[in-house]
Parts: structure tokens; C-alpha cells; sequence
């Protein structure tokens, strides 16, 4: 509907977790003792990184902490977050990492999860649960013609924040069904550094996000479990979440807000719904444009830095500019002066593994 000066750039799914049901075969599994010892290494050595640890076909971060809801492990790479434990049931617990379903799908992650499931010998005694699920909708929405009171919400509860004046952000409900709609740049400036979705959309600004995040007991009253249910049935819930649980209205004098006409953005985003199958047709790989964003970042940090080594030098040599290259000149041999080829070589392949791994 460009006509409204709005268009849709993206939709898919941002956020899923699910529990596992897996069971050692025979005599394999993973080796807790072993793994339990690796994770007190991290807390004895009092380390703030992760430790790089090989399982089956995967290559994960081991982190020196358990879960809050109970997990003795937990490790991550660019793919889950896995929470698990060896007398834990359900014995996995799976945060599927946004960046990985925007990279590929939610079925392709299952089964990929599953295959490093069985290269340490765990098989499904169960089919798996789903517990959360995240939709979005994100929109190129120049000018905002309305406000929190032309939303229309089953849900009790709501919130705004604004920041300078300005909406950055409307929630509504708490609990089985949150739906938000807020500044999805701020968003990524302030908190996320999911920079990569700047290039999915083609553009940098003016992108709101319009997002459900829908917990297990509503999953189950429209029969989603497992992802095979997800996949036949989302298209059901996210017209229940469109039509009856919150909708966004152009006000008039009807004291009946039900009977107020969607607004031009809201019928939009039904039609998008009706098309549910297109979800996840967009793919990209986000490390690159993570890591490039990051080296910008730094290089204008250290030009912040190179500045103040020109001031001090100035300073000290009693001169009235310093040039780039001379100052470049000054610090290179300050650093090499401190550099240990040694720990610098293990470092690079530490951080190395860490992004790798999905640490970035």
C-alpha cells in the first residue's frame, strides 16, 4: 500500500524455543564429569569468556553458569542457545538464535539440531514442545498518523516509551501474548546490534516492527506443538492475533471501538497474514554485516583515541599540530614495545573461535 506511504519489507519469525524430549542410546551420550569439570575451569579461573568445547559435529561456547530455570549447562553458537542437564526433563531446552532463522528456517534449524542430537547419541523418546514463538511484521512507516488509543486489545495491560518526545514503542499484554509495535532502528541502535537487518530491509530508517511473542498455552489452543504444527497452523493463530486479539483503528465518535474501521496500515498487514506462507523466503548471512558495522565502530574509536595521543604529544613536544601519520608512527612503537607475539597469537584465535561460534 505505498499509496499510504507505508510498505511492508519483511515478515517471519524473530524468536523460538523449544524443549526436547532426548535420551542417551546404549552407552552414549555426553560425557557429564568431563563436561562439568571444563565448566568449573571457567568459574576456578574466574574467566569472563566462554570456553570453546567440541560435541558431536558441533562446536559450541560453554558458559561457567547454569540456567534460571534449572539447567546445570548452557551453551551457545551462531545457531541455538542449548540449555541442558543430565538428570533435566525435558533433558534440552533450545533457544533458536534470531540471527540463525532469518539465515535459514525454523524446520531447517530443527532438523539440524536434532542431527547434532544424534551425533552424541540422544534420541527422541517424545516429540518435541514448543514454548515460545516470536512473529513480526516490519514496515517502512515514514509518518505515524496515530497513537496508543487507536489500538484495540484484548490484552489488560500496556505500555509506552518515548524517548525525547518521541514514540519509540507501544506493548500490550503480558504473559501468553505480547504484541509490540515499536522504532525496530532505535531498536538495533540501542540494544540488539542486529545491524545485519539493514540489509534484509535496503534501507536504515523510518522501520517499525509490529511483533507478537506468543508463549505455550496459547500455542496449544490452536494445536501447535511440534513444528510440523507450526508450519500447517501459524497461519490460523496469526489471523486470530490480526482480527480478534489486537488490531490498530482509525478512531471516530462510535463508542464502540470494535466497530471502528481498521486503519490502512492494519488491513495491510491482514492481507500479509493471509499470504502466511511467504514467511521466510528472505536469507541472509548476518556475521558480515555484524562484524563489518563493528570495524567501522572501532575505526572511529580509535581515530577518538588518535586524536588525544596527537593533543598529548603536542603537548609534550611543545608543537602546534601533530600529523596522522606521525601520530600512527608514535603508538606503533608503543605497542610494539608492549606486544607478546605468544599471547597475542592465542587471543586472535580465541576471539576468532568465539565469533565463529556465534559470539558476535
Amino acid at each position: 500500500m505505498e499509496q499510504h506511504g507505508f510498505h511492508m519489507l519483511l515478515n517471519g519469525i524473530d524468536t523460538i524455543q523449544c524443549a526436547y524430549f532426548l535420551l542417551p542410546e546404549g552407552s552414549g551420550g555426553i560425557d557429564f564429569d568431563l563436561l562439568g569439570k571444563e565448566r568449573e575451569s571457567i568459574r576456578t579461573l574466574r574467566r569472563k569468556e566462554s570456553l570453546p568445547v567440541k560435541l558431536g559435529n558441533g562446536e559450541f561456547l560453554l558458559q561457567g553458569y547454569g540456567s534460571s530455570s534449572g539447567y546445570p549447562f548452557v551453551m551457545t553458537n551462531a545457531d541455538f542457545r542449548i540449555e541442558f542437564g543430565e538428570f533435566n526433563s525435558p533433558s534440552f531446552f533450545v533457544t533458536f538464535q534470531s540471527s540463525a532463522l532469518w539465515r535459514e528456517s525454523a524446520s531447517l534449524l530443527h532438523v539440524k539440531f536434532l542431527e547434532w542430537a544424534d551425533s552424541v547419541h540422544y534420541l527422541p523418546y517424545k516429540e518435541e514442545s514448543l514454548s515460545r514463538v516470536d512473529f513480526c511484521f516490519d514496515y517502512h512507516l515514514p509518518e505515524i498518523d496515530f497513537d496508543e488509543s487507536h489500538f484495540v486489545s484484548r490484552s489488560v495491560k500496556d505500555s509506552k516509551y518515548r524517548e525525547n518526545g518521541r514514540l519509540q514503542s507501544l506493548t500490550y499484554g503480558k504473559g501468553s501474548v505480547v504484541m509490540r509495535f515499536y522504532d525496530k532502528v532505535a531498536e538495533i541502535e540501542q540494544q540488539s546490534n542486529k545491524a545485519w537487518f539493514h540489509k534484509l530491509w535496503g534501507q536504515e530508517k523510518d522501520i517499525w516492527r509490529i511483533e507478537w511473542q506468543v508463549r505455550k498455552d496459547v500455542l496449544r489452543q490452536f494445536g501447535i506443538r511440534t513444528f510440523h504444527d507450526l508450519e500447517e497452523l501459524k497461519g490460523d493463530l496469526l489471523a486470530y492475533l490480526g482480527k480478534e486479539h489486537d488490531s490498530l483503528r482509525v478512531k471516530n465518535k462510535d463508542s464502540n471501538t470494535s466497530r471502528w474501521p481498521l486503519h490502512p496500515l492494519w488491513q495491510d498487514l491482514l492481507s500479509q497474514i493471509s499470504r502466511f506462507d511467504c514467511f521466510g523466503i528472505d536469507r541472509i548471512d548476518g556475521r558480515a554485516a555484524v562484524l563489518e558495522e563493528r570495524l567501522t565502530r572501532m575505526a572511529i574509536s580509535l581515530y577518538g583515541y588518535m586524536k588525544r595521543v596527537a593533543a598529548i604529544k603536542c603537548v609534550q613536544e611543545r608543537k602546534d599540530k601533530m600529523l596522522l601519520g606521525d601520530t600512527f608512527e608514535s603508538i606503533r612503537r608503543r605497542i610494539l614495545n608492549i606486544h607478546e607475539p605468544f599471547s597475542w597469537e592465542l587471543d586472535v584465535k580465541r576471539r576468532t573461535k568465539e565469533i565463529q561460534l556465534g559470539k558476535w
